[in-house]
Order: structure tokens, then C-alpha cells, then sequence
């Protein structure tokens, strides 16, 4: 056990020793690259700035001669250099089950492995589970993918769950740290994390990328981001322009090659948090606003849009997406988009061309078939984006120029309540007080949101998940607070995604949840529950508590989340999704009433929002509840909280 820790001790340290400041002279030669891009070169700073990115790319070179060009490359047993090009994880759809396995791609063939299980102390090494010759390898297209086995894509609320559960294990970890505790607990902890984590990787991608070799076998991956399906695809069909032989490897040749994947890789761990070193960045948490301005370079007019992915729990997800700008070569959107940050470290941005030729669609919902005009990616600096001011910058991809600005606010700016100065609108202002002139039981916006929703929003995919875009918000924010006359003509012409983004702002924006901050502590003590008689009592005792107008909205509403929940099999929003779009909002309490101790900003996302989830949830799936019997009950109860 002591030789075991000096070895691992030993190996940390070599790591710290070598690698690490290696790794940081690469992060900061990137950094002054930005730096000068963006530097007028009339600056002071700018021969600085020169000076110190020639001095980092000088001793980058340096280092870079003195390693073995053959860690790159492996040599056959014929004699040929069959040099790595790319490597990284995929989850493959083996026999009905996901497999993440480790995919190198050569300059002649891409292989599949999987790492094989190995005794303590021994070398680690791979096992071959196929290879394909780049020669014989094709893309089926998307009419060939209409007969290959549909995708079973697990549901949002599964890995919503799986998301809070790991957020929950990250803050016991940091208050074990914090106090002291023991190096076994911590251990037990991230072991447990892991497990998740590694759930969470092989249960969420769902973009299908199809390989088949013309012999007559083909591979299903599942990528969770289609600029990685292009990075892969692009990668491979560039060898493929060589003029590449077909062949068969022996069985030592694919010993050989199999054996030196260990040794060439270059991506060595699972893309997991708890692999993440304890002074490495832990990303940005809170609400990223992104403006898509303009796109500049395509060299004919086509159908353009964008769309955004960010990184969170270890990869890529698509989060917003800008409308298409049709048959240009110089697209304006100037659309403004929040996105929600969890640990995230990049921006990616695509460019596509809407493919409008039905007989091209394909019925699987998950097989982007419009075209990848560009991509590009930054990385989010905490130190740049965390201003108040927003930040422009552009992304260059094959030739075309992306113009887009970028402002970011921390999660617990973003929550707060903040009640309105000026008391004559509706966002803001009490939910009493906004009734009471209106001489309403529900607030006008509640309910002309919710009708235009159910008119021709109800069957929408992702309702109420997917963002509307953040101008069309606040346009439609500053009509109903200033109660114009246009509001119906505005929202029968608004995209249907920002109205269900202005009512879920207007619940967001009350200066007191609709639940009531004095309720709150009684409505998370009421979920924890185990009797499930004694449940429903304190549940159903806690509705009669509300005030009135908040009572009844919160009825009219949960009324309407059950019809959208309807509609799952094509909007693809159950119970849980919309629990989980709508809990927090609902509940949680203003600044005064939050706890002071939630200072990192993952503990926002543990306990107190599951907690907020299930509340709504057990009202959503509780029998309808009417308003007179519940009043009617209240002779029989106390209404003391």
C-alpha cells in the first residue's frame, strides 16, 4: 500500500512538474493572441504583447523538437507510417445498449476501442471492437438513415434528475472540504460522482452519427453536439480526398496498431468533472446573454441561421438558435438570446443553411440535415465576460465572419427579486395589487399568455424549455406594462416561444414568489413527507394558506401546465419537464428570505431546487383541486402556518 501511494504520489508530481506548466505557457500564448487581436496597434501595450507571444511560441517550438515525432505515429509491420490525426470518446449503440468507447482515427482507417481491464500496477491497454479502412468507409445519407434503428432517447427529466443529484454531491464535497472531513468521505463522495457523471455522458447524446463500410457492416455513434458529428465527419473526409488503398489488417497489424494507442492518445480522460484537477477552472454558473448580430463571407445567397452550444457536466449541449434569414448573403439577426450556464468554459456558434427539400427531411427528429456552412468556438474568460458591459467579438469560420456580443451575470445576481419602481405596470409589482386594479382574479398577462399558448403553442416541441429570443421578450414586457392597446395584434404576430418566455418572466420578476416567501419554509418541509395522508393534508392546508389572487393564478396555471403535459408525445414536455421549467420560478424566495450561506454557486442548483421541482410536481400530478373546496375546507382547518 506505501510503494503503491509513493508511486502515485510520485506520478502526481511528475504530472504537476512537466506538464502543468507546459500546459499553462499554451493556455497563455492563446490568451495574448486574443489579446493582440483585439489591441489597436497603436497601443503602448502592443510591442508588449508581441514580444511576450514570440518568447511563448519560441519555447512552445522548442519543446515541441525535443519530443519524439513518432508518439504521433506507429509504424507497420510493412513499414508505412500510419500517422493519428484525431482521438477523442464517442458512445457507441452496440446491440441495443450504449458503449463509450475511445475512437482513433488514422490517416488510413478508423478504429474502435474500448480499454480493457487490467491488474493494479500492470500497463493499461486497449481492445480492438472494429476498424474500417477510410477507404471503404462512406456516410449513409439521410434517406439510407431512414431504415436504420430509431434512437431511444432517454427523457429530459431523467437527466434533469441526474443533474441536481450530481450538483447535490459537488456541495457535500465542498462543505466536507471546507470542514475538514475525512479523506474517506470525500472519496466516497467523488466515486459517487462519478458513477453520475459517467451516467449522465452515455445516457445523453442523442444526434445519431452513422458509419458504414462498404463490405456491408455499419456503427451507430450518439454525439450530444453536432459541431463535434462535424469536427469527426470533416476530419475523416478530408483523408478521404488521398488516394486511400483498401486492405485487410493481419492479426499482428492490428495488435500493433491496437497496442500503440495507449501511447499516441491525446486524449487521456473521461470528460468528467470529478477528473478535473482541484485548482482547474470549475466554469461559469449563471445566465450567459448572447446577441447574434450579423454574418459577412458566404459567397451566394442562401437561407441562414445559427445556433449556440455551450459546455455543461462534461459536453456540449445546443442551446438557443437564431430564426433563418432568408436567401442572403449578409444575414441581420440581432437577436438576443439568455442562456443558462452550469460549469460551462466554451461558446460554440454554428452557421447552417436551412434545407427546405422535403424529400431530403428525414422522420428522425434528432438527424440535422441542413448544411454546416461554418463553426467556431471561444472560450468563456471569466474575467472578460463578467462585466456589466457587453463584450463584442467576432468568430471567423471557413472564410465567414460571425458578429455577435456577449455580457454574463452570475447566478446569484440573476435570482434576485426585485420589485418594480414603478408600481403602474404589471412586472414587478405584487400579484394583489396588479388584480386589485385590474379588478381581475388572474393578472390580464397571465392569462392572455397562457390562451395564445394553448391556441397554437401547445404542440410546440420544447415548450416553455426552449428560450424565446430576449428582444422579442422585452418588447412584449414593455407593452403589458404599459397596457397598450396593440398587445392582441402583438402576440397573435410574436414567435410563440417568446410569449412563453414573457409569462415565465413575469413569475420570475414578482417581488415575492407566487407561493409566498412566509409559505416557503413550510412548503419544503411539507414535501419531505413520508406519510403520504399526512402529505396531502400539510399540502393541501398550505394552497388554502395562500392569499387569494395567488391561490387561483397558481390553479389557472397549473390547469394549463396539465394540458401542455397532454400533448407529450409530440410537444415532448411531461409533467417533470415543466415541474422543473416552472418550480423555481414559483417558489423561490426574494433576496430576504434566501439563505445567506449558499455561496457556491452550485449549491443554488442541489437540495433547494429539487426540493422546488417536487413541490410543483406533486401539485401536477395531484387530481384537479378546486378553489371552493378548498375554501370550503378552510372552516375545518387553521390557517396558522
Amino acid at each position: 500500500m506505501e510503494i503503491l501511494l509513493v508511486v502515485r504520489l510520485c506520478c502526481n508530481c511528475t504530472y504537476a512538474l512537466l506538464y502543468k506548466p507546459i500546459d499553462r505557457v499554451t493556455r497563455s500564448t492563446l490568451v495574448l493572441h486574443d489579446l493582440l487581436k483585439h489591441t489597436p496597434a497603436d497601443h503602448p501595450d502592443y510591442p508588449l504583447l508581441q514580444d511576450a507571444l514570440r518568447i511563448s511560441q519560441n519555447f512552445l517550438s522548442s519543446i515541441n523538437e525535443d519530443i519524439d515525432p513518432r508518439r504521433t505515429a506507429v509504424t507497420t509491420p510493412k513499414g508505412e507510417t500510419r500517422q493519428l490525426v484525431k482521438d477523442g470518446f464517442l458512445v457507441e449503440l452496440s446491440e441495443g445498449s450504449r458503449k463509450l468507447r475511445h475512437v482513433f482515427l488514422f490517416t488510413d482507417v478508423l478504429l474502435c476501442a474500448k480499454l480493457k481491464k487490467t491488474a493494479v500496477g500492470k500497463h493499461q491497454q486497449y481492445d480492438c471492437k472494429w476498424y474500417v479502412p477510410l477507404a471503404d468507409l462512406v456516410f449513409p445519407s439521410p434517406e439510407e438513415s431512414e431504415h436504420c434503428p430509431q434512437v431511444h432517447v432517454i427523457p429530459d427529466h431523467e437527466l434533469e434528475d441526474m443533474k441536481m443529484k450530481i450538483s447535490a454531491i459537488k456541495s457535500e464535497v465542498q462543505k466536507e472540504k471546507a470542514n475538514k472531513g475525512q479523506s474517506r468521505a470525500i472519496e466516497r463522495l467523488k466515486k459517487k460522482m462519478f458513477e453520475n457523471e459517467f451516467w449522465l455522458l452515455l445516457n445523453s447524446p442523442a444526434i445519431p452519427f452513422r458509419i458504414h463500410n462498404r463490405n456491408g457492416k455499419s456503427y451507430l455513434f450518439l454525439l450530444s453536439s453536432d459541431y463535434e458529428r462535424s469536427e469527426w465527419r470533416e476530419a475523416i473526409q478530408k483523408l478521404q480526398k488521398k488516394d486511400l488503398q483498401a486492405f485487410v489488417l493481419s492479426s499482428v497489424e492490428l495488435q500493433v496498431l491496437t497496442g500503440s494507442c495507449f501511447k499516441l492518445r491525446t486524449v487521456h480522460n473521461i470528460p468528467v468533472t470529478s477528473n478535473k484537477d482541484d485548482d482547474e477552472s470549475p466554469g461559469l454558473y449563471g445566465f450567459l446573454h448572447v446577441i447574434v448580430h450579423s454574418a459577412k463571407g458566404f459567397k451566394q445567397s442562401a437561407n441562414l441561421y445559427c445556433t449556440l452550444e455551450v459546455d455543461s457536466f462534461g459536453y456540449f449541449v445546443s442551446k438557443a438558435k437564431t430564426r433563418v434569414f432568408r436567401d442572403t448573403t449578409e444575414p441581420q439577426w440581432n437577436e438576443e438570446f439568455e442562456i443558462e450556464l452550469e460549469g460551462s468554459q466554451s461558446l460554440r456558434i454554428l452557421c447552417y443553411e436551412k434545407c427546405y427539400d422535403k424529400t431530403k427531411l428525414n422522420k428522425d427528429n434528432n438527424e440535422i440535415v441542413d448544411k454546416i456552412m461554418g463553426k467556431g468556438q471561444i472560450q468563456l474568460d471569466p474575467q472578460a465576460v463578467q462585466t456589466k458591459n457587453w463584450h463584442m467579438d467576432v468568430i471567423e469560420m471557413n472564410g465567414i465572419k460571425v458578429e455577435f456580443s456577449m455580457k454574463f451575470t452570475s447566478r446569484d445576481m440573476s435570482l434576485k427579486r426585485t420589485p418594480s419602481k414603478k408600481q403602474t405596470g404589471v412586472f414587478g409589482v405584487k400579484i394583489s395589487v396588479v388584480t386589485k386594479r385590474e379588478r381581475s382574479k388572474v393578472p390580464y398577462i397571465v392569462r392572455q399568455c397562457i390562451e395564445e399558448v394553448e391556441k397554437r403553442g401547445i404542440e410546440e416541441v420544447g415548450i416553455y424549455r426552449i428560450s424565446g429570443v430576449a428582444t422579442d421578450i422585452q418588447a412584449l414586457k414593455a407593452v403589458f406594462d404599459a397596457n397598450n392597446k396593440d398587445i392582441l395584434v402583438m402576440l397573435s404576430d410574436m414567435d410563440i416561444n417568446a410569449i412563453a418566455g414573457t409569462l415565465k418572466l413575469y413569475f420570475r420578476e414578482l417581488p415575492e414568489p407566487l407561493l409566498t416567501d412566509r409559505l416557503y419554509p413550510a412548503f419544503m418541509e411539507g414535501i419531505a413527507l413520508s406519510d403520504p395522508a399526512a402529505k396531502e393534508n400539510c399540502m393541501m392546508h398550505l394552497l388554502r394558506s395562500l392569499p387569494d389572487p395567488n391561490l387561483i393564478t397558481f390553479l389557472f396555471l397549473l390547469e394549463h401546465l396539465k394540458r401542455v403535459a397532454e400533448k407529450e408525445p409530440i410537444n415532448k414536455m411531461s409533467l417533470h419537464n415543466l415541474a422543473t421549467v416552472f418550480g423555481p420560478t414559483l417558489l423561490r424566495p426574494s433576496e430576504g428570505e434566501s439563505k445567506a450561506h449558499l455561496t457556491l454557486a452550485s449549491d443554488i442548483w442541489s437540495h433547494d431546487v429539487m426540493a422546488q421541482v417536487q413541490v410543483l410536481l406533486y401539485y401536477l400530478q395531484h387530481p384537479p383541486i378546486s378553489f371552493t373546496e378548498l375554501k370550503r375546507n378552510t372552516l375545518y382547518f387553521s390557517t396558522d402556518v
